[in-house]
């Protein structure tokens, strides 16, 4: 809960503006109370509140007209209606002219604490979607806040540019730590939705009762502990989106609740018998195969075919290392301002072992490398030895383009140089240690000693400081290095 959130009190009943003020004010709210309608109004021009409640029964102006005129004033302001238990079809209609919620006469103080803080998070979260929006936006050079410049992300940018403005649910593929949440936000700002929230579900998470009860809301005794009824994650991506991070860990039975939200934009809550309309644009990302879940029975045919309207695959970053330098730039960045540590650069021979490995964890790890490395440097350049040993330690070994002559070529000689200088790469590496080649090519040390015996690879030696692998009539090999996105990238 939001504390120091403001509230606005609108009741003609001394009595009840006491009681709701010393219960909101104990709960750390800030509290202004209006004895009338029209006093509330004048309250609501000249101070911004996070939620109103305001009961019905007034005279003169009666709490609905001052619903109509408090949501012209500002028509995102929560307000919720007291009434008494005989006049609960009045709060419903006041909820259809767009009421937060309701409170009965008499009410118990922890379900008006339950309802007043479901309003205030629920202004909160649209106000941070705002903020969210215009940071986007400012940050439009990066796409929303997503780095590359590679043709692989230019695909991406191009499909979230089409996609976005239509209404159809959004797949997003690819590995963890690649970005796919990133691109859902993209989608969401770009969208005629933008003003509205965007919703996050960190799917499977939850046993299947309390994540049904988290989408979906649940209405007084639907299980053990559900002592007030609560609107869920849909409500309030109503008119907006909601994204479902790791869609494949839904469980069976609520997939097919989801199914029914897609389809009929419709569902009930748990524990209840009433059908709710609801327009959400559904974006759902995973690291799955969703096709052989189904094949395998752990996910619904029909919700895999609803979801996969419109895919987006974000590549790793291992398909896509020309973004490799403008991220570690980007991040450098960062990391020297949270850190204060203004000026450091990322030495030639650091990014040269970045671009050579091969990134398993995506854009998360080198984030995290690049944080690491500025935390622990003591002095102005990052350099190779404040890079963690095991991307130092990677092969740097890449697979050379051929170009097929017209009388053709040997596929099987092909292989056999690439398989040899493979070897010969990842020892270098390792150091000339078997056991650790093996290890960085996953097979077995008698396996690969059979191979150094096959193609006559000899042992790694050094002689004055320089490595012996350089063939006496050959030059010394060296690997071009990318170009740097700026000049606070160096080479030393």
């Amino acid at each position: 809960m939001r504390r120091n959130a403001s509230i606005l009190v609108i009741d003609d009943e001394d009595i009840m503006r006491e009681i709701l003020e010393a219960l909101l004010t104990r709960e750390g709210y800030s509290v202004r109370l209006a004895a009338s309608g029209a006093e509330g109004l004048e309250l609501a021009k000249s101070v911004p509140f996070d939620a109103a409640i305001v009961d019905v029964m007034m005279p003169g102006m009666d709490g609905i007209a001052a619903l109509e005129e408090l949501k012209k004033i500002d028509d995102e302001l929560p307000v919720l209606m007291i009434t008494a238990f005989a006049s609960v079809e009045t709060a419903i209609s006041a909820m259809k002219r767009g009421a937060f919620d309701y409170i009965t006469k008499p009410f118990k103080n922890d379900e008006v604490l339950v309802v007043v803080r479901n309003a205030v998070e629920r202004r909160q979260l649209k106000a941070e979607n705002v903020a969210l929006r215009q940071t986007l936006q400012a940050q439009y050079q990066n796409f929303a806040g997503i780095i590359g410049r590679s043709p692989r992300m230019k695909q991406v940018f191009n499909l979230i540019i089409q996609a976005a403005p239509s209404r159809s649910t959004i797949l997003i593929t690819g590995e963890s730590g690649t970005g796919k949440e990133l691109v859902a936000r993209a989608i969401h700002v770009h969208s005629a939705r933008s003003d509205r929230a965007f919703v996050t579900v960190n799917s499977g998470n939850l046993p299947p009762d309390l994540l049904e009860s988290t989408l979906f809301g649940h209405v007084k005794g639907a299980f053990t502990g559900a002592v007030y009824p609560k609107k869920g994650l849909c409500d309030l991506a109503d008119k907006g989106s909601i994204f479902f991070d790791e869609i494949g860990n839904i469980p069976l039975e609520t997939q097919a609740k989801l199914l029914r939200v897609i389809q009929e934009r419709e569902f009930m809550r748990l524990g209840g018998m009433e059908t709710i309309k609801v327009d959400v644009r559904i974006i759902a990302a995973t690291n799955c195969d969703l096709r052989e879940m189904v094949t395998g029975g752990g996910f619904r045919e029909d919700l895999y075919y609803r979801l996969n309207v419109i895919s987006i695959y974000l590549p790793p970053l291992r398909e896509r290392k020309d973004d490799i330098p403008v991220l570690a730039q980007h991040f450098l960045e960062k990391y020297t301002r949270e850190n204060n540590k203004p000026g450091l650069e990322l030495t030639g021979d650091a990014l040269d072992m970045l671009m050579s490995y091969d990134w398993p964890g995506n854009v998360r790890e080198l984030e995290n490398v690049i944080e690491r490395a500025v935390v622990l440097t003591s002095g102005q350049r990052i350099d190779a030895d404040l890079i963690p040993e095991h991307v130092r330690s990677s092969p740097s070994f890449h697979i050379p383009r051929f170009v097929v002559p017209p009388e053709g070529i040997s596929f099987k000689d092909v292989i056999t140089s690439v398989e040899k200088r493979l070897i010969e790469s990842t020892l270098e590496a390792a150091g000339g240690v078997q056991k650790r080649a093996a290890e960085l090519l996953k097979i077995k040390p008698t396996t690969l000693n059979e191979m150094i015996k096959r193609y006559e690879i000899g042992p790694r030696r050094r002689k004055a400081g320089v490595d012996d692998e350089t063939r006496p009539d050959e030059a010394p090999r060296t690997r071009p290095r990318p170009t740097l996105p700026t000049t606070q990238l160096s080479r030393e």
